[in-house]
């Protein structure tokens, strides 16, 4: 409940009148906690292979960050920061939390700048409660 609540309510915040296309909170066990309706189906080694990201963010940003089928592009990843990658007129925004991984994708005209602030910022608010 907690983290439909938590989607919801950030799958409605705009940044310049721009919202995420779609969302998810994915325990590290590649179990899904919580998904927006739009939220591509994955496979548990896609969620695998970004949570290895996370440790060694130059696996990702040569073979890519895989979600959905979807490959997407890496454009930023750092160790423990939000990583974000495109593909398209799309994007993707991932943030590790003690818990879960926290998705946020985007289409145009949302930057992913923006994206990325609003899955930061969730992912933060989880930390802080535990998740």
């Amino acid at each position: 409940m907690l983290f439909q609540i938590c989607m919801d309510g950030h799958l409605s915040s705009n940044i310049d009148g721009n919202s995420l296309t779609a969302a998810a909170f994915i325990g590290h066990d590649g179990s899904a906690w919580g998904e927006s309706s739009k939220f591509p189906k994955f496979k548990a080694e896609e969620i695998e292979a970004i949570m290895k990201g996370f440790d060694e963010p130059n696996i990702l940003a040569t073979n890519g960050l895989y979600l959905g089928g979807t490959k997407y592009n890496v454009i930023q990843g750092e160790n423990g920061a939000v990583i974000n990658a495109k593909q398209g007129r799309s994007g993707i925004s991932v943030k590790k939390t003690n818990k879960a991984v926290v998705i946020g994708i985007f289409e145009e005209p949302m930057a992913p700048e923006e994206c990325s602030k609003i899955v930061d910022k969730l992912g933060d608010y989880l930390i802080d409660q535990g998740f």
